[in-house]
């Protein structure tokens, strides 16, 4: 559906050049001399590379419908990862690169959001936290504490993160998601 640059809002789907981006923010500017033109910053949906534009107010903008459905990892089989969308209960197959870097925390039975646009797919958003079991690591020395270092553990996911010392095989850990990083014991 095509729009106006005025009828533009956060968080709305936009296609540009064959790629759908959200609308992060956006300001109408009016300088003193000239037209009107609206500045936005957008995120890909795919990438999430931010970028900046600019629109004279005149400009046409082609607007796509996402949704944020919940989806429920299932498992792995092959090259495929199946997911069930919670509103449809249909499994959702999709491929290593159209999960993307969700791929490294995805435990089987979480609840992830999916950016679905007309039927696809887009992108796979985890939970800000999981919980996870270490599958692999050192064993820790008792008496190290929490702030005398790091040490490199695999968990169930196959995904290596750093640990302070005093984790062990078999310790549950809860993990940042966004950025990789040990929170606590569990």
């Amino acid at each position: 559906m095509t729009i106006n640059i005025n009828q533009i809002s956060s968080g709305m789907g936009l296609l540009i050049n064959n790629d759908v981006f959200l609308v992060n923010e956006y300001h109408h500017v009016k300088p003193g001399k000239g037209s009107a033109f609206v500045r936005v910053k957008l995120r890909n949906v795919k990438t999430g590379a931010v970028i900046e534009r600019t629109f004279k107010t005149a400009d046409k903008l082609e607007d796509i419908p996402l949704e944020e459905n919940e989806l429920e990892y299932l498992y792995h089989s092959g090259d495929a990862f199946c997911f069930m969308d919670h509103t449809t209960y249909e499994q959702i197959s999709l491929s290593e690169e159209e999960v993307g870097d969700a791929v490294k925390f995805l435990l089987e039975n979480l609840t992830v959001t999916g950016m679905i646009c007309e039927g696809k797919v887009l992108k796979v958003i985890l939970p800000n936290f999981i919980v996870a079991t270490i599958a692999e690591t050192e064993p820790g020395v008792r008496g190290d504490s929490s702030k005398a270092g790091t040490k490199p553990a695999k968990i169930e996911t196959g995904t290596t993160i750093q640990v302070p010392l005093f984790i062990n095989l078999d310790d549950t850990v809860r993990i940042d998601t966004r950025t990789g990083q040990y929170v606590e014991r569990v």
